[in-house]
């Protein structure tokens, strides 16, 4: 029997989700965020399981990459793509768990890149220096009509349109 499985990770703890082809809910349970308590959790389900889902959050190297390494197939979902599905979202975290399996199940589950381990460090330098240059472009007063922009407007792209060539 193929089965999927979600896990809505959070800071502390993660919620695991398993749903087989037919989207039955086979397995469901809130765990600290423990790898060992994890994969004792999804133990009895790896021969079945074919791939497990978990959403980008600021912590999932940890998660990804201990599934990973004990030959879990993982795919990293990408919240930001996935406003076109909220009509399908559910709001509690079991309900989000067993909405990224059945996504995997569909295979409409948007993706995000699983960075190697090796480059990570570099990405989150330069995550760091756009925060930090995003920050000093609006604490000029000429930009300040900027800070009033609603998230995901493409505010990065004027940013770096409107500072391309200019020296401070």
């Amino acid at each position: 029997m193929t089965v999927y499985g979600g896990i809505d990770l959070h800071s502390n703890n993660s919620y695991v989700g398993i749903v087989n082809e037919e989207n039955q809910v086979i397995f469901k349970n809130r765990y600290r965020n423990d790898l060992p308590t994890i994969l004792s959790a999804l133990a009895p389900f790896k021969d079945d399981l074919r791939v497990i889902a978990i959403e980008s959050t600021f912590n999932w190297y940890w998660l990804v990459d201990g599934l990973q390494e004990t030959g879990y197939p993982v795919h990293l979902a990408n919240p930001a793509a996935m406003k076109e599905y909220k009509g399908l979202k559910h709001k509690d975290d079991k309900k989000s768990a067993l909405w990224l399996a059945n996504l995997l199940r569909l295979k409409i589950l948007p993706e995000g890149y699983i960075y190697p381990k090796e480059e990570r460090p570099i990405r989150d330098l330069l995550r760091k220096r756009l925060h930090l240059v995003r920050h000093l472009y609006l604490s000029y007063p000429e930009h300040q009509e900027h800070r009033e922009q609603e998230p995901g407007d493409h505010h990065e792209e004027r940013c770096h349109q409107e500072t391309k060539g200019r020296r401070r």
